[in-house]
């Protein structure tokens, strides 16, 4: 028995995703456990679908178990993405491979790049300190500094899915985790490409397709045939969100904050919180992001912030790891796996968030923001959803196996 973890949004599940379950298969896994984003994602955004339905179909297009991100850490920093999401396959016990794409496609390259990050980012932390007060992102002064001393390994970063490969190498190393790191090369379409290469395309333009009212045979082309059927019954369902429907709730609840409360928001620094305040009296989304962007703050980054106002997700919710595991859905090698985790496993797993919620403070906290941020997606569908539904979700168990 192997196991091999995954980090994942399937925001939707494209061919580019079959692909690395495929890969993953043929480096030896006999079991796969993905970690996925729930009803938010890491771009500041509402997931394309629901979170039981991507996990549903995650199953039959070859993970076995499916264990939902919580949403501060789907809502974050691409390090605290990772911390997040390492953390819950470190805590099952019996995760033995952690398998990521990368455009780098080589371990040891990733390594070493994270290596010489580490170190310009503490020895010539004056450099980019300079950079930054002239505008910019830390990521950016960060690249910048580097491409001068490692222009190899600035070249690595400046990728993407490099970016977040870095990130996961980073978790194990923290969590000093047994878990082995495995890549596998990105191949086709780049992220955020418009182009369509050998039948894979990029997420984001799978997105824009689907928003635009793709049929499903335009789907089927570029992603799973289950997939591309299950998107159009959803349509047809008003089960696709758009975060475009939650303009009037983000701008109420952006009139309706202090500074204070802007201030004690996850990923607020630098007085930003004046800045956000001071926009609020736009009357879109599309004004407030323009008014509230600047070389410093990325798009992504302003929408996970207004998401987190808008939910509640606060500074002090990111001190605390994941203090359970809430599965969204598995198949019978799935269930070999959280038999094989019992007295292994470091928190608890389950896929009740009314029973986890009980286990302590911190777990009440967890699953009532996660019952915020669910009961908010609802408001993102053109079918409104009634509230509390998380707390009566009915996970996915497939115990048929081809």
């Amino acid at each position: 028995m192997k196991v091999s973890g995954l980090i994942c949004e399937y925001n939707p599940f494209h061919n580019g995703h079959l692909y690395h379950i495929n890969e993953t298969r043929k480096n030896g896994a006999t079991h796969i456990v993905s970690v996925m984003s729930g009803s938010f994602v890491q771009r500041g955004d509402v997931a394309i679908m629901d979170k039981l339905m991507r996990a549903r179909l995650a199953v039959k297009s070859g993970v076995d178990l499916v264990i939902e991100l919580p949403v501060q850490y789907s809502l974050s920093s691409a390090e605290n993405f990772a911390a997040g999401a390492v953390w819950l396959l470190n805590s099952l016990g019996v995760v033995d491979e952690l398998s990521f794409g990368s455009e780098c496609g080589d371990v040891e390259k990733l390594s070493r790049a994270l290596e010489m990050v580490d170190e310009v980012a503490s020895t010539r932390a004056f450099d980019i300190n300079e950079i930054m007060e002239k505008g910019y992102t830390y990521p950016r002064a960060l690249t910048s500094v580097l491409s001068g001393v490692y222009p190899n390994a600035a070249a690595i970063v400046s990728e993407p899915n490099n970016t977040l490969a870095i990130e996961y190498l980073r978790a194990l190393k923290s969590l000093r985790s047994p878990i082995v790191p495995f890549t596998v090369r990105r191949e086709g379409a780049s992220h955020d490409s418009g182009a369509v290469e050998d039948g894979k395309a990029s997420a984001s333009y799978i997105r824009e397709r689907i928003l635009a009212g793709a049929g499903t045979s335009e789907l089927a082309e570029i992603m799973p045939e289950i997939w591309a059927k299950a998107v159009g019954e959803a349509a047809e369902k008003g089960g696709i969100a758009k975060l475009e429907r939650l303009e009037r709730v983000m701008l109420y609840k952006l009139r309706m904050a202090s500074p204070e409360e802007i201030a004690r928001i996850s990923d607020i620094a630098q007085g930003l919180e004046h800045r956000i305040y001071g926009a609020r009296m736009a009357g879109s989304l599309e004004e407030l992001f323009g008014t509230v962007k600047t070389k410093r703050y990325t798009m992504a980054r302003i929408k996970r912030i207004m998401l987190s106002l808008l939910i509640g997700i606060t500074r002090e919710d990111m001190t605390h790891v994941p203090p359970y595991g809430r599965i969204l859905a598995f198949n019978d090698r799935g269930r070999e796996i959280l038999a094989a985790a019992k007295g292994k496993a470091v928190i608890p797993f389950g896929s009740s968030l009314a029973k986890l919620s009980q286990k302590n403070r911190v777990s009440r906290r967890f699953a009532e923001l996660e019952g915020k941020a669910s009961d908010i997606y609802g408001l993102a569908l053109d079918n409104v959803t009634s509230a509390a539904d998380d707390y009566r979700a009915k996970i996915a168990i497939d115990l048929e196996l081809d």
